[in-house]
């Protein structure tokens, strides 16, 4: 491509094990940036050498939680705009010809919220507020940045305009994996994190927050209008609520479990 067509913009990616998705992540950044940052968490996989084989400059940072790790790229990177997205997120066309009709040496932004079309599998799911989903991905570092925390972490809406322009999010392979995470990574995350913030659950706090769960996002959120995927979502996101209350409780009701479990590590 040409590179009159690129930004003096500089795109971010953190990884953990993404050979698979890394390469089609540098390339869709590569369209609108004239550089590409990748910090990785010691993937154990060619992770790194498809990165810079793609165009990257690949950095290695342990992992040290979601917004504090995406910060990491903001000390290497040689422009004030960045866009950071995640390695299994795609740039549209028309996200592409947004981005370059941006005069980032005028715009009185400091930021712009781009809308995730969010898919499972090949299937786009529009419900439960899964769209538009608007997150600021495109930013001045100077003066927005991810929140240094550990638990997710958006950029700040101060000072920012909505694109009309989507970012693929190929969020889930398949309906299993989007049961399999909750139970395995974001449930216990979000236990750990509520922990470490004093937060305290009670004997019915799991199938409140659970019960809870479900009925906003199936009857106000629209999960009953996304057939099988609004209804399995649904569920899926109950039972994350459901999880991450009982581990809580648990580490409340059980010394041993809460003495096994690491604090240090996010997942």
């Amino acid at each position: 491509m040409n590179n009159n067509n690129k930004q003096p913009l500089s795109g971010i990616v953190t990884t953990l094990n993404e050979e698979t998705n890394i390469r089609s992540a540098v390339e869709s950044l590569l369209q609108v940036c004239d550089e590409v940052i990748v910090v990785d968490s010691c993937s154990t996989d060619r992770t790194v050498e498809v990165a810079q084989e793609a165009g990257a400059t690949v950095y290695i940072q342990p992992y040290l939680g979601d917004g504090i790790q995406k910060n990491v790229a903001l000390k290497y990177v040689r422009n004030t705009w960045v866009l950071s997205i995640d390695a299994d997120e795609r740039l549209t066309p028309e996200l592409v010809a947004a981005i370059r009709a941006i005069d980032f040496n005028t715009t009185p932004y400091d930021g712009y919220a781009i809308r995730r079309r969010n898919y499972i599998g090949s299937r786009w799911v529009r419900c439960c507020g899964w769209y538009p989903d608007y997150l600021v991905r495109l930013y001045r570092h100077d003066r927005l940045r991810f929140p240094e925390v550990k638990q997710h972490a958006t950029v700040p809406t101060t000072n920012t305009q909505r694109l009309r322009a989507d970012l693929l999010h190929y969020r889930y392979h398949n309906l299993g994996e989007l049961f399999a995470k909750p139970g395995r990574n974001y449930s216990t995350r979000g236990a750990k994190i509520l922990y470490l913030k004093g937060k305290r659950a009670h004997w019915w706090s799991p199938l409140g927050h659970g019960m809870g769960a479900f009925l906003v996002n199936y009857f106000v959120r629209g999960g009953i209008l996304g057939g099988l995927d609004g209804l399995t979502l649904t569920k899926a996101i109950a039972l994350n609520s459901y999880l991450k209350y009982a581990k809580l409780l648990e580490y409340q009701r059980d010394p041993e479990v809460l003495e096994a479990e690491d604090f240090d590590k996010v997942w």
